[in-house]
């Protein structure tokens, strides 16, 4: 018995070192922290239950039969975030490279598997150079076992992908599929072909940084929805992200303790708002004056800064905030930002998370480059994602909401459950400005005649009144009472049940 038990120990500590001192060691001098370490700080203390310890590959070819290390370049198990279940796959660099083989690929799967059964969330730290290569289709049918896994749990549980290394060819396409991914500055890239590669085919020469790395895809791309410093620093996000967040889509949103008042008055929204309708301020600052502690975590913050979307706390439970930017590009709508918050009221949605939009827009951003973008394919999945949404919807409008970007902005007419307004909103077809050169062309030449028909437009169109005097509109309220006013309509929409007719699926525009 003693022989067994000490086979036993001496064979996980050679698991635990991966592929060798000198391969962690270089892994060290990347400022990248190993598998290992990395589940350690991502999950409660001494909660890690690992699986699938000492799996091997099976490969032969190419001399394989002769390196055969314990876990296959994947460590898996589950564990605690804060006392609540997740399960967690970790790719380990030090083994091959983390490549990918059919049994490393197995072990995630049966990751998935699990997490699906007992609804919980599933985090993959991806660190890996790919497919491997010595095991050709197999490596690929791997692979596409994750990708179907990917698939069926959409909607059902969330899947969260944190990129801590090179992420490459086939397995860019999971986290894709995924919810939420973060990545490391400087360490860690996401493409579908290397630098070499295009540099055959279309003769760009371009780093693996510039092609694929954090900044490329925070920015410019929007795959990511956020990067950080070092790997500390992102697991410690992915922590704070996983508390907003319910454990599958039967569950509720989490609750916990909050020391605020929801009746809190903040008297310096009533100022928040510059007089000069043409001058901006920052969105943000309402953002934090609305939630519990001011704490607000926003994803996508490099990416479309003319939307901001993120979870706050209201009475301790999550809700998921959509909101203009006057900052940026005024709070037009465009390509962009209409992707970017249709993806994101659509997991609201399917994890039963409930929406505040607070609304200033003065309509989709024009020119050649949104049209022959498709705009109007981008716009209307904001629309629809709103439109099909049936958790709770609580919307403020601060100042501007004009014509089609009105209605998109989870108005009323998309099935808004409370839709307030501040005094100094105005909801039109379009500015008085614009509006007057449209209705009254013929008198363009008198000034003084231009200048009362502006007047009289901003009169009769340019407040909350005539959407509220047509039931739009519930409440017009004082902006120093918004936490209040919104926190009392959420509270009294936790029960609401709304019910769509059965469909396989929608056909959302694509």
């Amino acid at each position: 018995m003693k022989d067994i038990l000490t086979e036993l120990e001496s064979r996980r500590t050679e698991a635990r070192l991966g592929g060798g001192q000198r391969r962690i060691d270089a892994q060290h001098a990347k400022g990248k922290l190993t598998a290992r370490e990395r589940i350690e700080l991502l999950l409660d203390d001494s909660s890690f239950e690992e699986s699938d310890t000492f799996v091997a590959h099976r490969a032969t070819d190419f001399g394989m039969d002769k390196e055969r290390p314990a876990g296959d370049g994947v460590v898996t198990g589950w564990g605690t975030i804060n006392g609540r279940l997740v399960y967690v796959f970790s790719q380990d660099f030090t083994v091959m490279g983390g490549s990918v083989s059919e049994t490393h690929a197995a072990k995630i799967v049966k990751i998935q598997d699990m997490a699906m059964q007992n609804g919980a969330p599933v985090i993959g730290l991806n660190d890996s150079g790919g497919a491997r290569i010595q095991e050709g289709v197999m490596s690929l049918a791997g692979y596409g076992d994750v990708f179907q896994r990917n698939i069926d749990a959409s909607g059902v549980i969330p899947q969260i992908s944190v990129i801590m290394g090179p992420c490459a060819g086939g397995a860019v396409y999971s986290p894709a599929m995924t919810d939420f991914i973060f990545m490391v500055k400087d360490s860690s890239y996401m493409f579908v072909t290397g630098p070499d590669v295009v540099k055959t085919v279309t003769n760009e020469v371009v780093t693996a940084e510039e092609l694929g790395g954090a900044s490329a895809h925070t920015k410019k791309s929007g795959v990511a929805d956020a990067a950080f410093e070092n790997d500390v620093e992102a697991l410690a996000e992915v922590r704070r992200l996983v508390d907003f967040l319910p454990l599958n889509n039967q569950a509720r949103v989490p609750v916990r303790p909050f020391f605020d008042d929801p009746g809190r008055i903040e008297d310096s929204l009533d100022t928040l708002v510059p007089d000069n309708p043409n001058m901006p301020y920052d969105m943000k600052e309402l953002i934090e004056k609305l939630a519990d502690e001011g704490d607000f975590f926003e994803l996508q913050a490099d990416y479309a800064g003319n939307i901001l979307t993120g979870f706050i706390r209201l009475e301790g439970r999550t809700v998921g905030v959509v909101a203009n930017q006057p900052m940026v590009l005024a709070g037009c709508l465009d390509i962009d930002s209409s992707r970017k918050a249709a993806k994101f009221v659509r997991f609201c949605d399917a994890f039963d998370i409930p929406l505040l939009t607070l609304v200033d827009v003065p309509g989709f951003l024009p020119g050649t480059s949104q049209e022959y973008g498709g705009v109007i394919k981008h716009g209307a999945k904001l629309l629809f994602a709103y439109g099909e949404a049936t958790v709770p919807k609580v919307t403020v409008i601060t100042r501007k909401a004009y014509g089609g970007a009105y209605v998109v902005m989870a108005s009323k007419h998309l099935a808004g459950d409370f839709n307030y307004a501040w005094p100094t909103s105005e909801i039109a077809v379009m500015g008085s400005k614009g509006a007057v050169e449209i209705l009254y062309r013929s008198e363009f030449g008198d000034a003084d005649k231009i200048a009362a028909r502006t007047a009289d437009y901003e009169d009769r169109f340019a407040n909350p009144f005539v959407a509220a005097e047509k039931g739009f509109i519930d409440e017009v309220i004082m902006p120093h009472s918004t936490r209040k006013r919104v926190a009392r309509a959420f509270a009294s929409l936790r029960q609401k049940r709304q019910e769509r007719p059965w469909r396989k699926h929608d056909t959302i525009p694509l």
